[in-house]
């Protein structure tokens, strides 16, 4: 008998749910539906701590892989508070998760999460439990893998909210500053902006002018185009701001607003242009996923499954070229893919005229 338990971490985003379904159809097909148990924590890592979860059949994921959202649901417990003794209670958050673990008499743990959940499942599997995880997240940021689930739906929303932006700047000649997640790393907001045609893409890793972002306004403006639609990236900073302390750095944008609000305030005041802000914000996590996510996502679950049948735990399934294959989740653990400044994406988006600011 093998008994898999499922925990979603962090934020969600669309293909959890047939990743899910695929570590379940691919077990119960090599085994059949009486050989296996399931336990879903509730609400991500608290599940595991807390001892909340429920006792789950193949029959409880059937259906689900054109579904949003988990049906475990999620939270978010920062790595840097997971080893830390709540000096109150006394709750050992490690000790509480390798108990129910054990409780439990799990074979194994699939953890669904990005780069914090990640840390985590690679703190336990060092802590001696059997742990695969699934890399998930809109913003494609995990480390080892070319892509996570999710992505490619959340590219998809956020092209099409500068479609739509489009059409309305267009018709009152306005200039737009369309804001897209990404906090640190900015994939979705350079795929989205190159997909889109935006004028200007705005990077974590790409430090930007105020001056170069009000000058090529005035150059469309100039030219005749009657609009400019500029991408922003949730953690788009200017050159300035990249040279602050993190702290000080971390205190001004929480008195400023977000990176879109910023910009419009310092354009105002260099462009005669009227400037709006859009922020799809969490529509671009929302929803159910693409075509793409959820084959993909699927065959990640799939590829996961095997590594359990095969016992070959303590590994995320990565992407990579073609293939699908494991990656020591201590190799993984507490590294971002950022976007490579002078990488081919960057490289073709400037070739299109597309400016970075920079």
């Amino acid at each position: 008998m093998k008994r898999i338990g499922f925990l979603t971490s962090g934020g969600d985003c669309q293909g959890l749910n047939p990743a899910m379904r695929g570590v379940t159809e691919t077990i119960c097909t090599a085994l059949g539906d009486k050989e296996v148990e399931f336990y879903g924590f509730e609400d991500g890592y608290k599940g595991l701590i807390y001892g909340k979860y429920r006792k789950m059949t193949r029959a409880d994921f059937a259906g689900i892989q054109n579904m949003g959202g988990t049906i475990l649901g999620t939270s978010r417990e920062p790595f840097k508070l997971i080893q830390i003794v709540d000096p109150e209670t006394g709750l050992d958050k490690v000790k509480e998760m390798k108990k129910t673990y054990a409780k439990l008499k799990l074979d194994c743990l699939v953890v669904l999460g990005g780069n914090g959940s990640t840390k985590t499942a690679n703190l336990l599997s060092q802590q001696g439990l059997n742990v695969v995880s699934l890399p998930k997240t809109i913003d494609n940021d995990i480390w080892g893998t070319d892509m996570t689930f999710g992505c490619h739906t959340a590219v998809e929303i956020a092209t099409e909210a500068i479609d739509r932006t489009r059409t309305t700047a267009a018709s009152h000649s306005r200039t737009f500053l369309v804001e897209i997640m990404g906090h640190k790393v900015g994939w979705l907001a350079l795929e989205a902006g190159i997909a889109g045609g935006a004028d200007a893409i705005l990077l974590p890793e790409i430090p930007y002018s105020v001056k170069k972002v009000a000058a090529l306004i005035k150059k469309n403006t100039k030219a005749g185009k009657k609009y400019s639609i500029i991408c922003v990236a949730e953690g788009a900073m200017t050159k300035e701001e990249a040279k602050m302390p993190k702290k000080e750095r971390a205190a001004f944008y929480a008195s400023t607003g977000t990176a879109s609000d910023r910009l419009a305030k310092a354009l105002a005041e260099l462009v005669p242009n009227e400037i709006r802000c859009v922020n799809p914000g969490h529509t671009q996590r929302g929803g159910n996923p693409c075509a793409y996510d959820r084959r993909f996502a699927t065959e990640l679950g799939a590829a996961a499954g095997q590594l359990i049948l095969e016992e070959k735990y303590g590994n995320m399934v990565a992407l990579r070229g073609n293939e699908l294959v494991p990656v020591p989740l201590e190799e993984v653990a507490g590294k971002l893919k950022y976007v490579p400044v002078d990488g081919e994406e960057v490289k073709y988006a400037r070739a299109l005229g597309i400016s970075f600011a920079d």
